[in-house]
């Protein structure tokens, strides 16, 4: 079934590139098509213009439009982990050239934001104690990547391993 939704990423010339890189980084990942501008333009013949691909089933477009737009924190994509060493994967991946942020946000190399997240955080924010809720949010507030260990510890009230 074709997906309704579809992301477009609006790149200057980078698009078959960043797609490369998602597809390297997500292991399900793949480029479904290219496409490239012709004589009509608006840019040379031959280069490419829209790069399809799909990341653990999602599609995307990159479009090579210009160097008009950029990307901002104002959208970015979520991946949620199941384990540490999901989180560790893809923030090491993809801050590869890029830059942290803090509470599991980063910039890749291309400028778009994610957001690294572990199953479990939304329910240690969610805990009825309201004092292990902010013990909590406190803890991740200092944090570049999630630790969920280390979120969990700071609800119960335990001291950090570090």
């Amino acid at each position: 079934m074709q997906q309704k939704i579809t992301p477009n990423l609006w790149f200057d010339t980078e698009a078959e590139e960043a797609a490369n890189f998602y597809v390297s980084v997500f292991k399900s990942g793949r480029i479904v098509n290219v496409a490239h501008y012709t004589d009509a333009g608006p840019r040379p013949a031959g280069t490419v213009m829209t790069v399809e691909f799909e990341l653990d089933g999602q599609r995307f477009v990159g479009i090579n439009g210009g160097p008009q737009f950029k990307f901002d924190e104002a959208v970015s994509f979520q991946i949620t982990c199941e384990t540490q060493d999901e989180v560790d994967y893809f923030w090491d991946k993809l801050t590869e050239g890029g830059e942290e942020s803090q509470c599991g946000w980063l910039k890749d190399r291309f400028g778009l934001s994610w957001q690294v997240v572990p199953t479990g955080m939304a329910e240690v924010f969610a805990n009825p104690d309201p004092k292990a809720a902010e013990r909590a949010m406190k803890a991740m507030l200092g944090m570049r990547k999630i630790d969920i260990a280390e979120l969990r510890r700071a609800a119960e009230g335990e001291d950090s391993a570090s």
